[in-house]
C-alpha cells in the first residue's frame, strides 16, 4: 500500500522574510512541530522538494537544507525510490515524577515493553544504599525494553525491596510498573533522580538499534513513598536521537 503524501498547504507551512530567523530554519521547525504534533504521521511522504519550494517562494536548496536537518536529527529519511519520509518524533519527557509507559501511552505513542529479566539478586552496595538495605540482601531485579510504534525507545533497569509487590512478567508487559504500584496500594511521593549521558555499549547498541557508541541519555532515580521509605531505584537509558527530557526553569526570588 503506498504511503500517503503530506498536503503542505494543510499544514500551514510558512515562512516570515522580515524576520531575521534563517528561512530554512523556519521551514525546519515548521514540519518538525507538525510530526510533534502527529500532522506528518510516521511513514507520510513530505512530498516533492521542487513543489514545496516552488509553493512557499524558497529555492530548492533551502527546502534541502530545512529537510536535511530533519534528517540529521532522525526525525526524517531519505529512502532511493521513495522519497522523504517521516519516522517518528522524538519523545519529549518533563522532567516529573512519572512512569516512561504512562508519558507514552498519554502522547498516544502506542508503548509496549519486552522484559529480559525479572529475577532476585544480592543487593551491590550502590543499591543497598539507594534502596536503604542491607548489602548482599534479596533485591528484585526487573529490566525491560521500552518500546513506542514498534521502536525500541529505552532500556530500563530497577531494583525494588522483596516482597513490595507481584512482579509478574506477564503483567509488567502489558502495564507500567508504576501503575502496579498505585494498584497496590503504594503512593508515589518523591523521588531523587540525576540526568547524564555516556556512549551506547555493543549489548545496549544490539537491544535499541543504535551502533556501538552511539549517544544514549541516562537517568538514575531513587523513588519515595509517602511515608519516605524507598521503593525503587531506577538505571535507564534512551536513545538521543529518539528521546529528549524537558525542563522547567524558575527564577529564584
Amino acid at each position: 500500500m503506498p504511503k500517503p503524501t503530506a498536503d503542505s498547504a494543510a499544514l500551514g507551512l510558512g515562512v516570515d522574510r522580515t524576520s531575521p530567523v534563517p528561512l530554512y530554519y523556519q521551514l525546519a521547525r515548521q514540519l518538525e512541530t507538525a510530526i510533534e504534533q502527529g500532522l506528518l504521521a510516521p511513514g507520510s511522504l513530505l512530498g516533492n522538494e521542487l513543489e514545496l519550494a516552488a509553493r512557499l517562494g524558497l529555492s530548492r536548496p533551502t527546502v534541502r537544507q530545512a529537510i536535511q536537518s530533519l534528517v540529521d536529527k532522525g526525525l526524517m529519511v531519505r529512502r532511493r525510490g521513495v522519497g522523504t519520509q517521516v519516522v517518528h518524533s522524538r519523545i519529549k519527557r518533563p522532567l516529573e515524577l512519572s512512569s516512561l509507559y504512562d508519558d507514552l501511552e498519554a502522547a498516544g505513542r502506542r508503548p509496549a515493553t519486552r522484559v529480559l529479566r525479572n529475577t532476585v539478586e544480592p543487593a551491590t552496595a550502590d543499591i543497598a544504599a539507594a534502596l536503604g538495605v542491607a548489602e548482599g540482601s534479596d533485591v528484585h531485579l526487573v529490566e525491560r525494553l521500552r518500546y513506542a510504534y514498534d521502536e525500541p525507545m529505552a532500556l530500563l533497569c530497577n531494583h525494588l525491596p522483596p516482597q513490595l509487590l507481584d512482579l509478574g512478567t506477564e503483567r509488567l508487559e502489558s502495564t507500567g510498573l508504576y501503575r502496579m504500584m498505585r494498584s497496590a496500594g503504594i503512593t508515589l511521593h518523591s523521588a531523587r533522580q540525576t540526568v547524564g549521558a555516556r556512549a551506547a555499549t555493543v549489548e545496549e547498541g544490539e537491544l535499541l538499534d543504535e551502533a556501538a557508541g552511539a549517544p544514549l541519555l541516562t537517568m538514575e532515580r531513587t523513588t519515595f513513598d509517602d511515608g519516605g521509605r524507598a521503593v525503587e531505584y531506577g538505571s535507564h537509558v534512551y536513545r538521543a536521537a529518539r528521546y529528549a527530557f524537558e525542563f522547567q526553569l524558575l527564577v529564584r526570588p
